[in-house]
């Protein structure tokens, strides 16, 4: 594959560094191709892109950008198979998977957005003798810093409504998954998408990304990935003023209640579990259950985790494909050891060397789906955020005791509740700290609702308004009768 290049005031543009970075497949170890190495004279070069083009975007009708957002989505569904293929060889994670989740929700996502900016109703209050317009302003030059699991799904997320309010942007793909955020740009080539108005910088976070969070003519910074970096966002953009979006990490709780009707839920839990390896931030991997169903819920969970087919993620019967690098692989396998240190027990998988996967290339990032039984709820395994293929089994004997289990973490993304009783389930919802909760499914998305998570899984909200909300600034007109 051609190496790529930064996209900047609509051109495509190799890095002012000359540096560049191995872009490699995960599941195979071979280098698929070179990404700019980017630095701060190419993010200057960006930013004053962006900002040049401010006004005349900002000038377009919201009908102009919803009719752009249409277009966009028409031009992605167009490569649909372009954009499985390459998440897959990407990221490692079976095409199939890519094609119904990633591929299908980038297109979605600008689809979304077009329709929900055209319900949009002027706001307008009466009091006191006055009208009070409420009046939505662009907010500028915008900075989108997107993770490596799932990549063009979570850029797309950010971008639609960026664009649809106003806003110029400046975004940084992640270093390791950058062939899909190419193709965008693409895609807003071919579409003679106004120039300076989309504006593509790769490279590292501390190079790239910290010169965008501290770049001063970038207006906001929405910031999806790890905690451990949100916070050094924020440490950046917070004494700047800027607006901020930040989605971070998870340690989710699956609660399954004793009248959970397991042979109609276990394939949901299983989904939840280990969906792109456990590599999405909503997985979840801690597995409450009621010690009442404890025996029968192992049983039937542990042989379809193990019954997973595990390979070559160009396989369409391929269930789960490789772990995004080698370097994550030692590092979710350094979590299995030290849950065998802490007391728990392998049920099925373990580390590569332990069980490998046999008809897996022999260069891959690859590790069987793990299940681990018997650890302590304040485990590091329990309380950490391991982010691979990995879940916990805990026992409770009561709703009370399954709430103080599921909140006994730092994170607060999401979490799931499993039973018999929707309104129960319901009730024991709203009670775990937690942005987002699903009662009998999982990564059941309404795309206007909020999304979002308490405590060290971020700050604000995105989704539906949210999102158009904090790609713009609301000022009032207060104007005497």
């Amino acid at each position: 594959m051609e190496p790529l290049l930064n996209y900047i005031n609509g051109a495509f543009v190799p890095p002012r560094t000359g540096e560049s970075l191995d872009d490699l497949n995960p599941a195979t170890g071979e280098t698929i191709t070179t990404v700019p190495k980017s630095g701060e004279l190419d993010v200057e070069h960006a930013v004053r892109a962006a900002n040049a083009a401010r006004t005349a975007w900002a000038a377009t009708t919201l009908e102009e950008r919803i009719g752009w957002l249409h277009r966009i989505a028409d031009a992605l569904e167009a490569r649909s198979e372009d954009i499985a293929r390459l998440e897959s060889l990407d990221t490692g994670k079976p095409v199939s998977l890519a094609r119904r989740v990633d591929a299908a929700r980038s297109v979605s996502n600008f689809r979304f957005f077009a329709e929900h900016a055209a319900t949009l109703e002027a706001k307008v209050f009466e009091s006191n003798g006055a009208t009070n317009h409420v009046h939505r302003k662009p907010v500028g030059c915008v900075g989108l810093i997107t993770p490596w699991n799932l990549p063009l799904y979570l850029l797309s997320w950010k971008v639609a409504p960026a664009l649809v309010m106003g806003n110029t942007i400046v975004a940084k793909p992640s270093e390791m998954t950058p062939l899909t955020a190419n193709l965008l740009a693409e895609v807003l080539h071919e579409l003679n998408l106004p120039r300076g108005v989309f504006n593509l910088v790769h490279g590292l976070g501390p190079d790239v990304g910290q010169a965008m969070v501290a770049h001063p003519s970038v207006h906001a910074i929405s910031f999806t990935g790890g905690t451990a970096t949100g916070a050094i966002v924020a440490k950046t953009a917070a004494p700047m003023f800027k607006k901020l979006s930040l989605e971070l990490g998870g340690k989710n709780a699956t609660v399954v209640l004793e009248d959970a009707p397991l042979d109609t839920v276990l394939d949901g839990l299983v989904r939840a579990s280990f969906t792109n390896a456990g590599q999405v931030c909503l997985c979840g991997s801690r597995i409450l259950v009621h010690e009442r169903i404890k025996d029968a819920f192992v049983h039937g969970f542990v042989e379809r985790v193990a019954s997973l087919k595990v390979g070559d993620p160009t396989d369409e019967t391929t269930d789960m494909g490789s772990v995004i690098s080698h370097a994550h692989r030692d590092k979710v396998e350094g979590y299995i050891r030290l849950a065998m240190e802490e007391g728990g027990t392998v049920l099925t998988g373990g580390t590569s060397d332990a069980t490998p996967v046999d008809d897996a290339h022999p260069d891959g990032a690859f590790l069987r789906p793990t299940v681990i039984d018997g650890l302590p709820i304040d485990a590091r395994c329990a309380t950490e955020e391991i982010f691979g293929p990995v879940v916990t089994l805990h026992t409770f004997q009561n709703e009370d005791e399954a709430v103080a289990m599921a909140n006994a973490t730092d994170y607060g993304l999401a979490g799931s509740v499993w039973t018999g009783d929707a309104e129960r389930g319901h009730r024991l919802a709203q009670r775990i700290d937690s942005g987002i909760v699903w009662v009998n499914t999982w990564l059941n998305r309404d795309l206007r609702t909020p999304f979002g998570g308490v405590k060290q899984s971020g700050v604000g909200r995105e989704g539906g308004d949210w999102s158009l909300n904090f790609f713009s600034e609301l000022s009032n007109v207060c104007v005497q009768h």
